[in-house]
């Protein structure tokens, strides 16, 4: 029983000096060979090798706009990374961007409409049609009742002060422009910014 049992412990440490990579690279053996390798990492892959696409994005966090590319398998993302194609991250991402993956992923992600009634105490799930067209008629009935069409010395301003419109970092050049038309000529908001220069 004993010599059983010693040569367990035996075989176990000789099992550990061979799997560990020190007593080979003492030997002579480079690094830049597989003299870091063990059987266990042999048999480790990447994960983005079951990726089947891979798409691009730009971070949601700031103003910068690093460029990212995202992983997918069967539809869902499993991976997140920087783009080096682009000349404003160049394949780099902050922390927060590199969080992404956490922020599509994780499991208290809201990704339904929610809706809690005036002076109700609970949240009622609605589609997303509802949520819209709401939106569309308190955004018009807001308008009706606070625009101004000429102040009381007959100046013409045709706006109102009752909407408001802030805009976020990742909107490119053409969405912003678009955004200015529609809110300012079309709505006649005044308070139009931007959360990049906030």
């Amino acid at each position: 029983m004993k010599r059983i049992r010693s040569r367990t412990i035996s075989e176990r440490i000789g099992g550990f000096v061979r799997e560990w990579s020190v007593p080979r690279q003492v030997a002579g053996q480079s690094s830049a060979t597989k003299a870091a390798e063990s059987s266990m990492s042999r048999g480790l892959r990447p994960r983005l090798e079951e990726a089947d696409t891979v798409g691009t994005n730009i971070c949601p966090y700031c103003a910068v706009g690093c460029a990212q590319l995202m992983y997918a398998k069967d539809g869902r993302v499993i991976h997140v990374e920087g783009d080096p194609r682009s000349p404003i991250n160049q394949g780099t991402l902050c922390p927060k961007g590199a969080a992404t993956l956490g922020l599509m992923t994780m499991p208290d992600r809201i990704d339904k409409v929610l809706y809690r009634a005036p002076h109700s105490d609970r949240w009622e799930e609605k589609p997303m049609d509802w949520a819209m067209d709401r939106i569309a008629h308190l955004v018009k009935r807001t308008r009706d009742e606070t625009f101004v069409h000429k102040l009381p010395d007959g100046t013409i301003v045709n706006h109102t002060l009752g909407l408001g419109s802030l805009g976020g970092a990742t909107l490119d050049n053409e969405e912003n422009y678009l955004i200015k038309k529609l809110f300012s000529g079309g709505l006649g908001m005044v308070w139009i910014e931007n959360q990049a220069r906030v």
